[in-house]
């Protein structure tokens, strides 16, 4: 008899885990890990100094919830800014600036992205998301999912910055098992790094050999051929 593959609230959870660590270990260059111990909790909330939330809905509904210290979130958005090509002296210094939101809003951007991705390979389950909230905070704000979900379940995982500063993740989503019947194919990852690096060295080569038939035509004038 075949067996059939089930997966649960903390295989969706542990594949957002997964998201979060892999495009912020990528996107800063530095070492971005996850607890492999998890917390139950009765309620989702906002809490300081800087949080992040994002719905889910579609083949399932759900809030997620980041909430960073400001030394996690002033380390990432630095680390992440130097690779992009900044400098030192022109990051800013406090994580209530503009730019800090808006740089870990983007990577939180990335992460959801990659998460859905991820869900719909794996799953052929397609769910939809409303575009990532950062906000710089002082006090902490209670979330709820405005649906009736028949059987909530909280989580919170915390997570760890090379420079061991601290910031967690929280999902709330309903009690849910999917159930896999048949077979399916997983569609191959695509990866948006080797997409650029391929494109960086076609545009190498065509340039490079521009600059051979450029040399050769003026050897070929020299000559008076």
């Amino acid at each position: 008899m075949k067996k059939t593959k089930t997966i649960t609230t903390d295989d969706i959870l542990l594949k957002l885990c997964q998201s979060i660590s892999n495009v912020l270990t990528t996107a800063t260059d530095s070492q971005i890990g996850y607890s492999a111990m998890v917390q139950k909790i009765n309620k989702t909330s906002l809490k300081p100094d800087i949080g992040c939330f994002v719905l889910f809905d579609g083949g399932f509904t759900g809030l997620v919830v980041t909430n960073f210290s400001q030394q996690a979130a002033l380390e990432i958005y630095q680390n992440y800014m130097l690779k992009m090509g900044m400098s030192q002296d022109d990051l800013a210094i406090h994580h209530t600036a503009d730019e800090v939101s808006d740089v870990l809003g983007e990577l939180m951007n990335q992460v959801v992205g990659d998460f859905t991705g991820k869900i719909r390979r794996e799953l052929r389950i397609s769910i939809t998301q409303n575009q990532p909230k950062m906000l710089a905070l002082n006090k902490q704000i209670l979330l709820s999912v405005d649906t009736n979900l028949d059987r909530p379940q909280a989580r919170r995982v915390s997570f760890t910055t090379e420079n061991n500063n601290i910031f967690y993740l929280e999902l709330a989503m309903d009690k849910t098992e999917f159930i896999q019947l048949e077979e399916f194919e997983q569609q191959d990852e695509v990866d948006p790094d080797a997409i650029i690096e391929n494109a960086k060295k076609d545009q190498a080569g065509k340039k490079q050999a521009d600059d051979t038939v450029d040399v050769d035509l003026d050897l070929l004038d020299e000559l008076g051929i």
